[in-house]
């Protein structure tokens, strides 16, 4: 009987250990490393990230890009950001080069069920979509900005649907029904939760708001001059409600029994988004300073990381995917070699023989180094960040080894790492055998004529002052596969001015459409803001059908344009969606 009993022990321990755990990722969009009550901001209370320090591993100093998509570039990729063909935050600079090997990928090939709830950034039209990179699940929007954040238009799986409350409450549902699902099936899952706050525009629900909007706050950032108080406000209101989303779905895999054998991963995208403290560190979001791309970097995994484990090793972005393929005994076969490093062996207390290291940040020919100890920066001043976090002695002389160590370094980054970027020519790829719709956003088009975007930011833009018929927009396209599309076109036009006929071409492929029935909502997006934004507003657009379309594969000019225009203007436009119908 005992022996029985203990080759049953023996089985169950066996399946037990073999079984892959889950992971779940928490990525924010603009929150600077001292917008936690765990770094000493007293001025709000995150006690839901803050227990991911103290029920498992926390990094003194984890560094990721000084902007949105380059860190999640280098998330999915393991390498930096110049290496996957990401470049800028908009217009097809966003895209991560179709020969990468992402993060999904390998989970995917390993069994796990993939899902991403929130911004990606990294490619809208398949396959750049986070469904052609590895994810089976995708619920969110692709641009590197929204322009409302309670019941906006987003996507899922391809499809144009309508949100549910407030966007980050609205992710993490829909996370958690995805993880639900997944144990259901007893599959283990990859869930990828990139929100989109505290980036702006400012907003959040009345719960969190109303705690702050008449707040005195006890700490300020270096430069107190520069600070908006609206906008500190606001971000630290965000800040509480990204904790809540946190506590919300730790609860959930409370209660579905699977907390013990999950890694939770919690990190920032960039510095700040706005003047506020920080630690007294130089630099916010867009720079290669320490307050620029210092980020946190929480890790729980109850069955694998020792409660209140403190790192001081410095490590990067770069380094998770090496790391969690590590944590769940995927192998991290890609096609290219990886910048980053499994981080396995600190996270579980084999720090012996781990080497000094080299970390390097950059953006737009701006290149910083950083070792255990110094940081170069991108004008070749050396700082001691334990004895200086601020940057503002320079001590290149003292240490002449290091600073020349650091600028070699550098050179070799910006010789062999930055000029792989190149010149831009992927064209955007508007009918893929992959996916059945593809979305042609008014941010990814360039303009002709009068045309005016409604604000320099394009993420979320859209088109006005169509009042010529020289005036057309085009995009620099890739038809994927021959076949019949209908093309609809998300507009906007009074009453007064409706009648216009609308041309859409790709080669010699044309449809055309009258502009026949009204559309002329208000701008929204203010009724909701606590701080004034500098992004476009957003309207309701409607869709009207341009007809069906017979593209063919290879590449091309698509163009709209108004063939006659009888009232002031023909239309705003929004966005184009491209529905296979023949296959």
């Amino acid at each position: 009987m005992r022996k029985t009993f203990s080759l049953l022990y023996l089985l169950f321990c066996s399946l037990f250990l073999s079984a892959k755990p889950n992971v779940v990722v928490f990525l924010t969009d603009d929150q600077g490393w001292g917008d936690l009550s765990l770094n000493g901001n007293v001025d709000l209370s995150t006690p839901n990230v803050d227990s991911l320090a103290r029920d498992g591993a926390s990094f003194d100093r984890f560094y990721v890009c000084p902007v949105c998509s380059p860190t999640r570039a280098e998330f999915l990729t393991g390498r930096y950001h110049p290496r996957s063909g990401v470049y800028s935050t908009s217009a097809g600079g966003e895209r991560l080069d179709l020969d990468e090997t992402t993060i999904a990928d390998l989970f995917k090939s390993a069994g796990y069920r993939t899902g991403a709830f929130g911004k990606w950034h990294n490619g809208m039209q398949f396959p750049y979509h986070p469904n052609g990179r590895g994810f089976q699940e995708y619920y969110g929007f692709c641009s590197g900005h929204w322009g409302n954040y309670f019941s906006p238009q987003l996507e899922r799986n391809g499809k144009l649907v309508k949100g549910k409350g407030f966007c980050i409450d609205d992710f993490t549902d829909h996370a958690m029904t995805f993880m639900e699902k997944s144990v259901q099936a007893k599959k283990p899952f990859f869930a990828y939760l990139p929100y989109n706050t505290p980036h702006s525009p400012m907003q959040v629900p009345d719960r969190f708001w109303d705690k702050f909007k008449k707040k005195e706050l006890k700490l300020h950032n270096r430069d107190p001059h520069k600070e908006k108080r609206l906008h500190q406000l606001c971000s630290l209101a965000m800040c509480e409600n990204i904790d809540w989303n946190v506590g919300r779905l730790l609860a959930k895999l409370d209660e579905l029994k699977v907390t013990d054998d999950t890694i939770v991963l919690f990190f920032h995208d960039n510095g700040p988004n706005g003047v506020r403290w920080n630690g007294d560190m130089r630099g916010r979001k867009g720079s290669t300073d320490e307050g620029g791309v210092r980020s946190p970097l929480l890790v729980r995994w109850p069955n694998g990381i020792k409660p209140g484990t403190e790192l001081p090793q410095i490590a990067a972005v770069i380094d998770l995917l090496p790391t969690l393929t590590d944590l769940c005994g995927i192998p991290a076969k890609t096609a290219k070699k990886l910048d980053g490093t499994s981080l396995k062996p600190l996270l579980i207390g084999k720090e012996e023989g781990w080497p000094e290291r080299i970390l390097i940040s950059h953006w737009k020919g701006r290149t910083s180094a950083r070792n255990q100890r110094f940081r170069l920066d991108n004008k070749g001043k050396l700082y001691d960040i334990p004895a200086d976090p601020g940057q503002r002695v320079e001590v290149g002389k003292k240490h002449p080894d290091v600073n020349a160590q650091l600028l070699a370094a550098v050179k070799k980054f910006d010789a062999e790492v930055a000029s792989e970027l190149g010149t831009d020519n992927r064209p955007f790829v508007i009918a893929h055998p992959g996916a059945k719709m593809t979305q042609i956003p008014a941010r990814d088009a360039t303009a002709h004529g009068g045309l005016q975007r409604s604000n320099k930011f394009p993420n979320c833009s859209f088109f006005s002052n169509w009042t010529k018929i020289e005036d057309k927009l085009t995009w620099e396209a890739k038809v994927g596969v021959s076949g019949k599309y209908l093309a609809q076109m998300w507009y906007a036009c009074p009453k007064k001015d409706i009648g216009s006929v609308v041309q859409l071409s790709f080669n010699e492929a044309k449809v055309q459409a009258k502009v026949s029935k009204p559309n002329d909502p208000p701008l929204r997006g203010i009724e909701n803001d606590r701080s004034p934004r500098t992004e476009s507003y957003v309207k309701a657009f409607k869709p009207m059908n341009l007809g069906v379309i017979e593209l063919k594969k290879g590449k091309g000019t698509l163009t709209l344009q108004a063939l006659n225009i009888p009232g002031s203007q023909a239309l705003e436009f929004r966005l184009l969606m491209l529905t296979r119908v023949d296959g």
